[in-house]
């Protein structure tokens, strides 16, 4: 009875194939708050960072601990899950970005009275599967056009192996652990720390 519910979280995972990469070429030298790519999968995806405060700008060159974002995105896979972070820019764009800021997002399960509450944290995790949500994931808000709504909080930009005032580092979608080393939806805007 048992092995039911865990095949149908595991066997996808174990039968995704890699659809390539996300199509945003290199290191990006600017402080741009959007960013739209086509990937390998023929899908054009892209995300905006922008303020919680109606008519407000965010400054991507400058963010400090405690800023809170939104990152609305559209474009995106629903079959699969992604994080939403700021992370350390990959020196390969066929690489995993990471480590980043919060680490992998808490998959405790959500408590009653949140479905569809705004929660700020460094990491955010947009997954539509069921039993994803059952351990905190956030659905997607249009799962046919792959559009997502994430709410960061940007958290200590120095962690383990980590330091964004050091380090290049980005605010990222990427694929969940349920497409690890797929790196279709890697998409990124470059952050830096205020003084």
């Amino acid at each position: 009875m048992l092995l039911v519910p865990v095949a149908i979280v595991v066997l996808p995972i174990v039968t995704h194939e890699n659809q390539g990469r996300s199509g945003q070429a290199g290191f990006v030298e600017e402080w741009p708050t959007s960013v739209t790519a086509a990937g390998d999968d023929e899908r054009t995806r892209s995300f905006d960072v922008l303020s919680p405060e109606p008519g407000a700008s965010v400054d991507t060159s400058a963010l400090t601990p405690g800023d809170r974002l939104v990152v609305s995105g559209t474009g995106y896979d629903a079959s699969r899950g992604i994080y939403v972070a700021i992370c350390k820019i990959p020196d390969d764009t066929g690489s995993k970005p990471g480590p980043c800021i919060g680490g992998v997002p808490d998959q405790q399960g959500a408590t009653e009275g949140t479905v569809g509450a705004v929660e700020y944290a460094p990491s955010n995790w947009v997954n539509d599967d069921w039993a994803w949500k059952l351990f905190g994931a956030r659905g997607y808000d249009d799962a046919a056009s792959g559009t997502f709504t994430a709410y960061l909080e940007v958290g200590d930009p120095v962690g383990e192996n980590l330091d964004c005032r050091v380090d290049a580092c980005g605010i990222f979608t990427r694929n969940d652990h349920t497409a690890l080393s797929d790196r279709a939806q890697d998409l990124y805007v470059p952050v830096a720390f205020a003084p």
